[in-house]
């Protein structure tokens, strides 16, 4: 009896560790330290990626942990009894969530120097970032623009110079370019999970950009991030060719039609589902991008990347096809979690507060 409560607990702290890993955040986070490995000439080292995707991932969930805790109330209006949200659902306490945080930052900075002095030190800036953009006095979070322009600092620059540096490799003129568009594009993906959070923002005084500027404000800039970051990035690929570069225009082109139905959209269901389509565009272009320097590294032909990019680009329409006709997947329950899952606020309610810009 005591051995099956042990394994439920263990199974309950293991779906809780996961939710507050943000498995898609994770991934982006491991494509962004595969970037920084590919451009540093390293596509292909597995074990210098495994090495760094540690304190990666460790800050990540140090990241969470504060900011799950700084946004406790706001989250139990926009996300009540979501699997993601442990401290809500009560499938963790506050203590929990302070010693995760703790030991994830030990485990961040001391993985991260081990990896050498410029990984180390770009760890301590990333903490120290993370930190004030949850916490007060600072508390970026709260400022509007500048927590669009701040966050992908955390989650683009981090796991992108920590894979470069890793490498012993000195950052060059290129590297940056590519680094800009990949932040660029970046801030016009984040802007977007403000409509999900709308809510609870206004309510809470959190002037997001969104709050500020409304729904076409903010669908136009970025629209402009998308289309800045994608050109930056293309400038800063190694010999791109045709295929690589007619399938980025495609996502792009993909990308600015759903900011547009987005700009009119006010229904609950289709606007997660725009937003879900969107990232999985993301997504595709970061795999394209790596699939792309991976295979000039290796030597393979012109023909075969072609049929390697078709196929990433095939896989990425069809996942945003379906999203936007049928929506997204519920993915994990939040009764494995202990609650039933509900909606943040009522269309009507979610109209009124993101269809017109604060004053």
């Amino acid at each position: 009896m005591r051995g099956g409560q042990g394994v439920r607990r263990l199974a309950v702290r293991v779906r809780v560790l996961v939710a507050l890993g943000r498995p898609a955040v994770a991934l982006l986070f491991a494509l962004y330290t595969a970037l920084g490995l590919a451009q540093a000439g390293h596509a292909e080292d597995r074990l210098l990626f495994a090495e760094c995707v540690v304190p990666v991932v460790a800050f990540l969930l140090c990241s969470v942990c504060v900011n799950d805790l700084s946004d406790e109330a706001i989250d139990r209006v926009n996300l009540p009894g979501h699997w993601s949200r442990p401290l809500v659902t009560a499938a963790a306490g506050s203590r929990n969530l302070v010693v995760t945080a703790a030991v994830s930052a030990v485990v961040a900075l001391g993985s991260a120097s081990l990896l050498g002095l410029r990984p180390g030190v770009l760890m301590v800036a990333a903490l120290a970032l993370s930190a004030g953009y949850s916490l007060r006095p600072v508390r970026l979070a709260d400022r509007g623009a500048v927590a669009a322009l701040a966050l992908p600092a955390c989650y683009v620059a981090l796991p992108y110079l920590l894979g470069l540096t890793a490498t012993g490799a000195a950052v060059g003129p290129r590297d940056l370019m590519m680094l800009g568009g990949l932040y660029i594009g970046f801030v016009g993906r984040i802007l977007l999970k403000d409509f999900r959070d709308v809510r609870g923002d206004a309510l809470f005084g959190k002037r997001t950009f969104l709050v500020r500027h409304g729904r076409r404000a903010t669908c136009l800039f970025s629209a402009c991030c998308w289309v800045i970051g994608t050109c930056v990035i293309l400038a800063a690929t190694p010999r791109p060719t045709p295929a690589f570069v007619a399938s980025y225009g495609v996502c792009l082109a993909a990308v600015l039609l759903i900011l547009r139905a987005l700009a009119n959209e006010v229904g609950h269901r289709r606007e997660e589902a725009l937003i879900a389509g969107a990232a999985v565009i993301g997504r595709g272009l970061l795999v394209l991008q790596l699939a792309h320097v991976a295979m000039g590294q290796a030597g393979w032909g012109t023909g075969v990347q072609a049929l390697v990019v078709g196929g990433v680009l095939l896989v990425t329409v069809g996942q945003v096809v379906g999203l936007v006709r049928y929506g997204p997947g519920t993915g994990l329950t939040t009764a494995s979690l202990g609650q039933e899952a509900a909606e943040a606020s009522s269309p009507g309610d979610r109209a009124l507060v993101v269809n017109a810009p604060a004053r």
